[in-house]
């Protein structure tokens, strides 16, 4: 999926998230959905890690990825390449976050989709760089989902969008 041309090109930006099992996680969710490329920010751990590996099983060889020091910088310069930027995360901070499965159409060919850390969230310094804020409705007692899990779900429901 990840060499055709006529697919939309999907890339996914970690910022700050520190467990290197989520990471992993991450990385085999990111292979299966044929996401291009994963960019590791701030403090998010990167391969080779061996915690990395036991839980990607080898996903992290076949998907590119990039260490990144500062994640609005990296943000600024995919929006100058034509990245439209989705941030997956709760409506507390900011209330335009959407429903991602009340969302029927995206309109473009290249999409970077943004996930942070667990407890804190995505800081206002990057949600307000994106363009659309989606979240996965909360039906239970917790607030949310596992970051991997979230990702998980999120990529999935993009692709449907995008070849719907």
């Amino acid at each position: 999926m990840r060499k055709n041309k006529d697919n939309p090109e999907l890339v996914v930006v970690l910022d700050n998230i520190r467990s290197t099992y989520n990471v992993g996680a991450i990385f085999r969710t990111a292979d299966a959905a044929g996401v291009s490329k994963i960019y590791l920010c701030g403090i998010t751990p990167s391969p080779p890690n061996p915690k990395i590996s036991k839980v990607a099983l080898g996903a992290e060889k076949f998907i590119p990825f990039e260490k990144i020091k500062n994640t609005w910088r990296l943000l600024e310069q995919l929006k100058d390449k034509g990245y439209f930027l989705i941030s997956l995360e709760q409506g507390k901070k900011d209330k335009k976050a959407k429903n991602i499965f009340q969302i029927k159409q995206i309109k473009t060919k290249r999409i970077a989709l943004i996930l942070g850390p667990e407890v804190e969230g995505l800081s206002t310094k990057i949600l307000k760089r994106t363009e659309l804020q989606l979240e996965i409705p909360m039906y239970g007692q917790k607030e949310s989902l596992n970051v991997a899990v979230a990702f998980g779900i999120a990529v999935y429901q993009i692709r449907n969008i995008l070849y719907n």
